[in-house]
């Protein structure tokens, strides 16, 4: 049954539901394919044990309509509550942490039938691309074990890419499901900031960077992903209304503008070969009638690191001040992490709204681009995957970084503004190395997105091209 881990998750559900496959087969396939590669790539953690996750698919139903993911295995991001399964969030504080409840994600996966079989690995408290942690160790990149797989939802991208799973979730609040999928090779999808609701009792006013999404090898497995984990919260503000986000499959690319922005004028440097490969794919988009332009800077880089970097410090200092406070929580703390919190508490309330008013001016300008283009393209990386003993990369073409996140700087412009962006896989290096492009639009435009996503993949497929060496 291993050529079953070869199938998306629409085509394992359309099985399951015809009965041509049982969940108890499709879990087998799936948890012999963990006994194969994880090992070597250290995705998935906290893995139930066999027995019970072999007897909870006998007990699944069909998929239906109220059941949508029945019988399907699925692992959660290490950055989730679930209800009975180890959840660490990377930090050996919560080594040893079991929840007794469900983060609001995890609930909706269990509700809509899926079978959580673990957890994904993520950096510690989900700061850096690149999935490391002193608890579960480093997770490696399915197309070169020697490097990254990036993060924060590195175990997840991977996971996917090497057939463990055929649906993973992740979160983004810089990029954590964009650089991840293209260091990766498969689809993640950030979609418009409120599409998916975060949980209530945590502060739901001010932090309106981070968002919940899904991740796939297809973008018609991200629709039906995003259909069960977007809804309104009723218990948390600014919720969006859920759409269907397959409504556009099918539709064509002739006539859609695109705007190419490259390396946003030579501000986000690129390791060479990246935007060469980036040009490649929208070649595809250009043959099947889009048309590409390339287009200057609409807004000044350093404007919008400033923004950034000092509405995240602000949001984090203040949500995980306890880590700073507490001296053994401290000691326990990665330098990334401690430094995050320290350049929060040191913000005065003036730079905050100020990051807030040119975050604003920003968001106005974006909405202007979009009345002449459909969509906008930037590459998701600005530097091929790198080794997996690196804690950052230093450098970019020679050129010193002056913090651990800086190399990822490219995925701003989308975070900053809360658009909604698909990563879409554009190919290898000749080294074998992954890479992708960000294709973004306007607020809303989750479903046009996913559309247009999916003709590029008919055209594409560049995650049917497995990882050789697994």
């Amino acid at each position: 049954m291993h050529d079953l881990t070869q199938l998306g998750a629409c085509e394992l559900l359309a099985r399951l539901s015809a009965g041509t496959v049982t969940a108890p087969e499709v879990m087998q396939a799936h948890l012999a394919r963990i006994d194969a590669v994880n090992g070597k790539l250290n995705a998935l953690v906290s893995l139930r044990a066999r027995d019970d996750l072999m007897n909870e698919a006998a007990a699944s139903p069909r998929p239906s309509a109220s059941h949508p993911l029945a019988g399907l295995p699925i692992a959660v991001k290490d950055l989730v509550a679930t209800k009975g399964i180890r959840t660490t969030y990377g930090s050996p504080i919560y080594a040893d942490h079991i929840p007794d409840q469900d983060d609001l994600l995890a609930a909706r996966l269990r509700a809509a039938g899926a079978i959580i079989t673990g957890k994904t690995n993520t950096p510690e408290w989900g700061h850096g691309s690149h999935s490391f942690n002193p608890v579960h160790g480093t997770t490696r990149n399915p197309y070169d074990l020697s490097r990254s797989a990036g993060g924060s939802s590195g175990g997840a991208a991977a996971a996917l890419a090497a057939r463990m799973l055929a649906l993973a979730d992740g979160s983004d609040m810089m990029g954590s499901l964009r650089n991840l999928a293209a260091f990766c090779n498969v689809y993640g999808f950030r979609p418009s900031w409120g599409l998916v609701p975060g949980d209530a009792g945590k502060e739901a006013f001010i932090s309106t960077l981070a968002t919940d999404g899904p991740m796939a090898r297809n973008p018609q497995d991200l629709a039906l992903l995003l259909s069960v984990l977007a809804g309104p919260n009723p218990e948390v503000p600014f919720d969006r209304p859920k759409q269907d986000f397959s409504a556009d499959f099918g539709a064509t690319l002739k006539g859609k503008r695109i705007g190419w922005l490259g390396d946003w004028g030579g501000a986000y440097a690129c390791e060479p070969g990246i935007l060469a490969l980036c040009e490649a794919g929208l070649a595809l988009f250009e043959e099947r009638g889009a048309a590409v332009e390339a287009i200057q800077p609409p807004f000044a880089a350093d404007q919008l690191w400033r923004s950034w970097t000092q509405l995240r410090a602000g949001i984090n200092a203040n949500a995980k001040r306890d880590l700073i406070d507490d001296p053994a929580k401290r000691a326990q703390t990665k330098p990334e992490t401690l430094w995050e919190i320290e350049q929060g508490l040191s913000l005065r309330l003036a730079d905050f709204f100020a990051a807030s008013e040119i975050r604003s001016q920003w968001y106005a300008t974006a909405a202007r681009l979009f009345s002449d283009f459909d969509a906008l393209v930037l590459p998701s990386a600005q530097v091929w995957p790198f080794p997996a003993e690196w804690r950052w990369p230093q450098s970019i073409n020679g050129q010193a970084l002056d913090t651990y996140h800086r190399w990822m700087e490219v995925v701003v412009p989308v975070s900053l503004a809360g658009l909604p962006c698909l990563n879409l896989p554009v190919g290898f290096s000749p080294e074998g190395l992954a890479m992708g492009m960000q294709l973004f639009g306007p607020t809303g435009a989750d479903a046009k997105l996913l559309a247009m996503g999916q003709a590029y993949h008919e055209a594409s497929d560049w995650p049917g091209r497995c990882p050789p060496k697994l």
